[in-house]
């Protein structure tokens, strides 16, 4: 009767490339809307998500940009559209404050992860500031410096 949960985080995909462009400052978990060939899909980890962004409009938040590539053995009765806009999933209160942060603040929202959590598909939303070059160079300096105290510790 020792019955084992699936609560943990299992990663589908990262945008490793926000956290260089982006100072984030608040996250968020959203739920998406997908079809039944982009979940299989997904299970493969058939997908970009570099490029994608979230757009809030008339109250609601798309995912666009991001592409999951449809495995071979889709239905034949099903067009599948890999670049299609998702719809994100949001309590009316994580809305009202984006699009709060984005018309007044001028703050940006991007996703930074997808992930499976209990079974179904989330994406981790980030409300963030674009970085400068020099904030760009400031942090290059920083993890270059890190990996080199780290050398320096383990030679003694």
């Amino acid at each position: 009767m020792n019955k084992q949960q699936n609560t943990g985080r299992k990663t589908i995909a990262l945008n490793k490339r926000a956290r260089f462009e982006y100072f984030i400052e608040e996250r968020f978990e959203a739920g998406i809307a997908l079809e039944g060939w982009e979940v299989k899909a997904l299970r493969e980890a058939r997908i970009q998500f570099a490029d994608s962004y979230v757009l809030l409009k008339d109250g609601e938040a798309f995912l666009f940009g991001s592409q999951i590539n449809p495995l071979p053995t889709v239905s034949t009765h099903i067009v599948p559209d890999p670049t299609r806009t998702r719809k994100l999933l949001l309590h009316r209160r994580q809305l009202d404050m984006l699009i709060g942060a984005v018309e007044r603040k001028g703050y940006t929202v991007i996703p930074t992860a997808m992930y499976w959590s209990k079974g179904k598909v989330k994406v981790e939303i980030g409300m963030a500031k674009g970085k400068k070059q020099h904030d760009k160079r400031k942090v290059d300096k920083e993890r270059d410096w890190e990996r080199e105290k780290g050398r320096i510790m383990k030679r003694g």
